[in-house]
Parts: structure tokens; sequence; C-alpha cells
């Protein structure tokens, strides 16, 4: 990977994609410190050590949240758009011709994409101004100024994902890489140092078991980390076989191959789905004014939503089982094995031992089926480990949130790493294949 990136530096056009890319990455980690006005943002920043559901949203915005900063929401709301008009892709007609429709299908697909981000923006702005007005954060008392401040907070967070959502596409067209990705890879990077001098801390100030805990944690995840590239590379190739054919004076076909079927094919989406469903409860919860832990004298519904805590059991056993539902559901929109056998037929392949048509349909969707289970429980079993570890002790609790951010970070970066080896795959640099 250093050889790749050595050699893609040696490329003046690779070179400067990079600059570009980092160029950024400062803007975007720049908005992400400088807060919106009206905020307190002395007392904001002490909110995420008691709110689970504000904790989740800041890794993944790069700690924008506790800055109530102009870029707190960073890319979910383009996230959170990107994957409802997937899914609206499968449901309304109209849209899924669009996706068929080549490069203008698509330009008109990410426009949608667009003005539904704005909407979700206002939405989550929304909700996040009444979050600080309940929770006192907000620098202003008076009725006309909790007015006011709700119009420039909701409008500065609007259009701050919006730029957010610009400076992603210039990274498509002008960096390296998928721009969003990138800028999702830079803010959940951004809470490495924090979560390292956590760790430090914990180690030189604690006891023997808590520095072997630590110890500990840094194995796992080194572990983890090379277990999450070995299983994103792993591959099922089911053999295909043409058939040769006689054009004029010259033969065509009889070549053997393959058809690739990645093992973690669904990439982190199950788990993105699933968190973000699990975490409506703990979201109603702080919108509510009400804390971890639950009060006895509580309402009965308030304790029901509490068991949704991402600490807990319930919560734990519930992800797992989301996770697998949901790799399916990704699977089966994605993946059409009656779409991929007709296509083999139409090409004159087969697959060996087993005849065209329903056979090769059935034998696909087999496949599938195993591979997706298989993925499906790499991706929970990863998602569940920090909440298993942070389960052995109230120090670690820290690290409960953090399965889904090693997984982002990993993808991210191999994906980038791709990327930059097919463009100098096309100017005759060896690199990463070497």
């Amino acid at each position: 990977m250093i050889e790749t990136l050595k050699n893609a530096w040696r490329v003046k056009e690779l070179r400067n994609k990079i600059l570009f890319t980092i160029l950024i990455i400062a803007i975007f980690r720049i908005g992400s410190v400088i807060p919106v006005p009206f905020i307190n943002v002395a007392l904001l920043q002490g909110a995420g050590s008691s709110n689970e559901f504000f904790s989740y949203l800041s890794i993944l915005t790069g700690g924008g949240l506790e800055y109530g900063a102009i870029f707190a929401m960073s890319v979910t709301p383009y996230i959170n758009s990107s994957i409802i008009i997937q899914l609206l892709c499968v449901a309304i007609p109209a849209l899924e011709r669009l996706s068929k429709e080549g490069e203008e299908g698509q330009k008109k697909l990410a426009t949608i994409t667009r003005y539904t981000t704005v909407i979700l923006s206002l939405i989550q702005g929304t909700a996040y101004f009444f979050y600080l007005k309940n929770n006192n954060f907000l620098s202003v008392n008076s009725t006309g100024g909790v007015v006011f401040s709700a119009f420039v907070i909701i409008l500065t967070l609007t259009a701050g994902s919006a730029l957010v959502m610009w400076l992603g596409e210039q990274i498509d067209v002008k960096g390296v890489g998928n721009g969003i990705s990138i800028l999702l890879f830079a803010g959940i990077l951004s809470r490495g140092p924090q979560a390292f001098a956590a760790l430090k801390n914990l180690f030189t100030g604690g006891d023997g078991a808590t520095k072997a805990g630590v110890i500990g944690i840094v194995v796992a995840f080194l572990l983890v980390v090379a277990f999450i590239v070995w299983m994103t590379n792993a591959e099922r190739r089911i053999p295909v076989q043409y058939a040769k054919r006689v054009v004029g004076n010259k033969m065509y076909g009889g070549q053997n191959t393959h058809i690739p079927i990645k093992v973690n094919m669904s990439g982190v989406m199950p788990i993105i789905f699933a968190s973000s469903i699990l975490m409506l409860p703990t979201m109603i919860l702080s919108f509510a004014g009400y804390q971890s832990p639950i009060q006895p004298d509580s309402p009965t519904w308030a304790k029901v939503l509490n068991l949704f805590g991402v600490r807990g059991v319930f919560y734990a056993i519930i992800y797992f089982i989301m996770i697998i539902a949901f790799a399916y559901f990704y699977t089966t929109i994605q993946f059409n094995p009656v779409e991929m056998a007709n296509n083999l037929r139409k090409n004159g392949g087969s697959i060996p031992g087993i005849r065209p048509g329903k056979p090769s349909v059935d034998f696909i969707s087999k496949i599938l089926s195993r591979i997706t289970l298989l993925g499906a429980l790499f991706l929970s079993v990863i998602a569940i480990l920090p909440i298993a570890i942070a389960g052995t002790s109230q120090k670690f609790g820290g690290i409960s949130i953090g399965g889904t951010s090693v997984l982002i970070m990993v993808g991210v970066a191999l994906d980038t790493v791709q990327n930059l080896e097919s463009q100098m795959m096309m100017r005759h640099y060896k690199g990463f294949l070497d």
C-alpha cells in the first residue's frame, strides 16, 4: 500500500488529485469546528458523555455535534438520502426506469438525491435545534431570541450539509476515491487521537487488570482490522464455461471463466440500516429529556425504550438479528439470480454440471444465500464485538459503538487504494499488484 502511494505521488496528475482531496478534507475539518451562532459550546461539549444518541452521531460526524459546528450533521443527510432513493428505486417503477437509463438516468437520480438531502437536512436541523433548546444549550433566553436563533441555526446547519455534499462531489470529479466516503472516513478518523488518548490514560492510571484490558483491546483492534481486510477481499467464484461458435471463418467462445461473488457484498449497509433504526428509541428519549440511567419513577414507555441503549444485551441481540436480515434484504435488491442466469444463457455460457434455466437460477440462489449468511455473520460479529468488550467493564464503555467506524474506515481505505491502483494501471504502473 505504501508503494502504491509512492508510485501515485510520482504521477503529476494523481499527485494533483491527492493534494486536491487533502485540501477538501482540510476545509471539511475546519467547518467541523466552527460553531453556529447562539449555541453554548461549553455546555454542549459535555453532552457526549451522558447521551448515547449524541455520542453515536458525534462519532459518525467527526465531532461536529460537540462543537455545534456548521458541518455538525456532516454527510449523514446525504447518506440517508442515498439509502432512501436506492430503496425507492426498487419500490417505484419510475425511479427503477431511471436507474436503468444509463448516464442520463443516473444524473436525474443524483439530482433527486440532492433535493432529498436538503429536505432531510432541514428535518434533522430542526430536530437538532429542539435537542439544544430542551437541554438548555442555547445562549439566548427570550422568546424572540429563541425564534430568531432557530431560524439561524436550522438554515446554517442545512447550508452546511449542502456544502458538505458539494465538497464530496468535487472529490468525485477532481480528487481520489468516493467523495462522501472520504469525508466520512476523515470525520471518523479525526476521533482517533481522542480514543487513543483515553486508552493511554486508562493504561497509565489503571491497575494491572485495566492495563491488560487495554493491551487486549489494542491487539483485538489490529486482529479485527486484518480480519476485515481478509473478508472484504474474499469471494466465491462460480465457474462458467462458454460454448464454441463459428462466425464466418473464425471461432469464438470456448473459454472458461467465473462469476465472482464477494462474501461481504453488502458492505456496511446492513449495519447502517440496523443502527439507524435501533437509534430511534434513544433519539426519542433524548428529545423527551430522559437521560440514562432511567429513574424508577419514569413512565413505562421510557423504560421500554431504554432497553434499546447501545450498551445493553437486548440491543446487542436485536442488532445481531437485524444486521443479518438487512444483509439478505440488501443482497435481494442488488442481485437477481434470474437475470444472471438469463444473461449467461444469452451469451452462450453455462455453469458446468448445471443445466441452463431454472436449475441455474436455483444454483445461483443457493450460492448467494450461503455467501450472504457468511457475510452477514461476519458483519454481525464485528458490530457486536465492541459492545461485548464494553460490557466487561464500565471503563471501556466508550468503545461500544466503534464496530461500524472500523468497518467504514477499512472499507474506504481499501476502495481508495484500489482506485489509485486502477488509475496507475492505465499509466503502466505496477504498484500494489507487484
